[in-house]
C-alpha cells in the first residue's frame, strides 16, 4: 500500500518505518524542512533503538516531503502529530485539526482511509476529525473515504520490537472498509486485532497509560512506605508481582514516570472528567504522587549534605528512560530545577538526551562523561537507569554520596549509598 505519514516524530516515525519493512511504500509529510531533509538522507531525526538500520534497509519504499500534495495517491494516511498539554491539563488539539485540514484540501477524490494514531481524548475522531473533513471535502465520511482510530502502544527505546511484535492491535474502525484495510495493513504482524469504534479505541489508549501510571506511583508509594520500616520494597514487590492478576510489571520504585504519555495522558484525563463533573480522585493522586517522587531525592542529599549551596552536585541521567534522548517531563527536570533554587552547582550527563536538556536548562554545566560530571562533587542524583552508570567512577567524586533514584548502582562499596524507595 501506499501510506502517508502526517508527522514525523517518534510515533511517526517508527509506524512509517515498521510499514516500509513489511513491504509498503511510506511518504512521511512534516513541517520541519530539517526532519524532512535527514529522513531523505537516510538518518532519523530522533534516536530510537534500531530505528536508523530500518530505515537505511528500507530507504528505495521511503520518502519524506513538506509538500501536501503527496496525500491524493495515498491509500492510507496516518495522523502522527503532537498532541501537547494545555496549561489546565487538557490536550490541544491544534496540531490534529492543521493536520485534518491539509488532507481535506490535498487527499483528492481516490477512495482513501484517513487513520487517527495521534493520542486524542475520547470523541476527537468522531466529532472532530469526521465533521472537518466532511466540511471541508463536501464527501461523506464511511461512503467516500474512510476513517479509523489506531492507537499506539509503544515504549520510548523499545518502540520497534513493541510495533513489530504488538500484544495487540486495536482498530477503531468507523466503516467496514476500514477495518478491512487496516486488517491487510496489519496481516505481516502476528497479533490479535481487537475492533471496536473510535471513540473505545481513544478511550483504550487512555485507560492503558493511566492504569500504568498507577501501578508506578502505587509502587512508589508502597516504596516510601518500605523504606521508613528499613525493608526492601524490591522484594516486596517481586513477590506481589508474582500474582498473576497483578504482574510484575511497572512495580518497580523509583522516582516517577515521565515521557511523552503518562504524565500528558493522566492529567488529559483528569481534565476532562473535571469538564464533564466526574472526579478522577485516583488518577489525581496517582499525578501527586509522582510529582512529589523525585523531589524526594533532594531530601535525601540534604540529609547527608545539608545546605548544598555553592556544591557542585552531579546529576547522572537527563532522560525520562534508558535508551532515548526524550526529556519531556523527565523526572531530573523538578530535580535540577530544585537544585539551582538551592544555589548548588549542577554538573550534568546523559549519553543521548544533553542537546535537548540544554533547551530548558541553560546554565548547568553538561560533561562529556560520567567521570568528568563526578570529579570533585559533593553529592550525586542518579535519575535515570543507564547500564553505564551501574559501574560509574563515584569514588572520584569529593564526598561518596550517593542517591540512587532507580536501583542502577552495582558498586556500592565505599560509598555513601541511597535508594530513594530502599
Amino acid at each position: 500500500m501506499k501510506i502517508c505519514i502526517i508527522g514525523a516524530g517518534y510515533v511517526g516515525m517508527v509506524t512509517g518505518v515498521c510499514f516500509a519493512d513489511s513491504g509498503n511504500e511510506v511518504t512521511f509529510i512534516d513541517i520541519d524542512r530539517r526532519k524532512v531533509d535527514k529522513i531523505n538522507n537516510l538518518s532519523p531525526p530522533i534516536y530510537e533503538e534500531g530505528l536508523e538500520e530500518m530505515l537505511k534497509r528500507n530507504g528505495e519504499r521511503i520518502k519524506a516531503t513538506t509538500d501536501y500534495s503527496s496525500l491524493s495517491d495515498a491509500d492510507v494516511i496516518f495522523i502522527c502529530v503532537g498532541t501537547p498539554s494545555r496549561n489546565d491539563g487538557g490536550i490541544n488539539l491544534e496540531y490534529v485539526r492543521e493536520a485534518v485540514k491539509n488532507i481535506g484540501e490535498h487527499a483528492g477524490d481516490k477512495w482513501k482511509i484517513v487513520v487517527v494514531k495521534s493520542t486524542v481524548l475520547p470523541g476527537t475522531t468522531e466529532k472532530m476529525v469526521v465533521p472537518l473533513l466532511e466540511k471541508i471535502t463536501g464527501m461523506k465520511a464511511g461512503i467516500d473515504f474512510g476513517i479509523s482510530m489506531n492507537p499506539e502502544f509503544l515504549r520510548e527505546g523499545k518502540a520497534i520490537h513493541d510495533f513489530m511484535h504488538p500484544d495487540r492491535i486495536v482498530i477503531g474502525a468507523y466503516d467496514k472498509k476500514s477495518e478491512e484495510t487496516l486488517r491487510k495493513l496489519y496481516e505481516p504482524f502476528d497479533a490479535p486485532i481487537f475492533v471496536t469504534t473510535p471513540t473505545t479505541a481513544e478511550m483504550i489508549k487512555y485507560a492503558s497509560n493511566a492504569f500504568l501510571a498507577t501501578k508506578i506511583s502505587f509502587a512508589n508509594e508502597i516504596g516510601n512506605f518500605c523504606k521508613k520500616l528499613g525493608i526492601d520494597t524490591y522484594d516486596v514487590m517481586k513477590a506481589v508481582g508474582m500474582d498473576h492478576r497483578i504482574s510484575p510489571y511497572f512495580l518497580d520504585s523509583g522516582a516517577g514516570f515521565g515521557g511523552s504519555c503518562f504524565p500528558k495522558d493522566v492529567k488529559a484525563l483528569i481534565t476532562a472528567g473535571n469538564e464533564m463533573d466526574c472526579e478522577m480522585s485516583i488518577l489525581s493522586s496517582v499525578m501527586g504522587v509522582n510529582d512529589k517522587q523525585p523531589l524526594k531525592m533532594i531530601e535525601l542529599l540534604e540529609k547527608h549534605l545539608g545546605n548544598l549551596g555553592g556544591k557542585k552536585i552531579a546529576v547522572l541521567g537527563l532522560s525520562f528512560k534508558a535508551e532515548t534522548d526524550d526529556v519531556r517531563e523527565s523526572r531530573s527536570i523538578p530535580v535540577i530545577e530544585k537544585l539551582i533554587e538551592k544555589n548548588a552547582i549542577v554538573s550534568a550527563y546523559d549519553p543521548l538526551a544533553m542537546e535537548n536538556m540544554k533547551k530548558i536548562f541553560d546554565e548547568i554545566e553538561y560533561c562529556s562523561t560520567s567521570d568528568d560530571a563526578l570529579r570533585n562533587a559533593y553529592g550525586c542524583l542518579v535519575m535515570t537507569d543507564w547500564k553505564e552508570f551501574e559501574h560509574a567512577n563515584f569514588k572520584s567524586m569529593k564526598n561518596p554520596i550517593v542517591i540512587d533514584g532507580r536501583r542502577i548502582v552495582k558498586e556500592k562499596e565505599g560509598l555513601i549509598y541511597e535508594g530513594i524507595c530502599w
